[in-house]
């Protein structure tokens, strides 16, 4: 039975959840919010229209190693959330809901993922530890200051910290 695992964060912006869902719509934003080290493209041509069932492909680079990622949108809520489902990638499971929630005259924007690794739990446990866990901890703190860049609030964004703590 693999280890599984379940990583919350969040960042507010003071935009409106109208302004800050479409840039999340469009999935070649990805790149731009990703950190250059994961060598991160989207490999499916655009335009691409978000529904259940939409696939995007990527190419990611993990610690070197070149690899395809797919993913299909699970759910579409628009300007409320959406499921991006891995189906194939470098986990076992990878299930990522993005919330847009109105606060405070902006969006808090939540992210939620739920993900194991592959093979054994006990492995998995000690590669999550030391190599996944620090990794995914680092991407998102990019993302968060990387959106806020690209949407021009850098200065009046409140972040919170990525947590990562096994899931049942």
């Amino acid at each position: 039975m693999p280890a599984n695992y379940s990583l919350s964060t969040w960042v507010w912006v003071p935009l409106r959840r109208e302004t800050v869902f479409p840039f999340f719509a469009d999935a070649s934003n990805l790149e731009r919010i990703t950190p250059p080290i994961l060598s991160f493209r989207v490999l499916t041509p655009p335009p691409i229209t978000m529904r259940p069932g939409t696939l995007i492909d990527y190419r990611i680079g993990l610690r070197g190693i070149p690899m395809k990622w797919r993913t299909e949108i699970t759910a579409w809520d628009p300007p409320s959330s959406f499921v991006d489902t891995q189906l194939r990638g470098p986990y076992r499971q990878w299930i990522h809901t993005h919330t847009f929630e109105e606060q405070d005259g902006g969006t808090l924007i939540k992210d939620d993922v739920r993900y194991s690794l592959p093979g054994p739990a006990a492995i998995g446990r000690i590669v999550n530890r030391f190599l996944v866990q620090p990794d995914v901890i680092r991407i998102f703190e990019f993302r968060h200051t990387a959106l806020a860049e690209a949407l021009g609030v850098a200065e009046r964004t409140r972040v919170g910290a990525v947590t990562i703590k096994p899931a049942p």
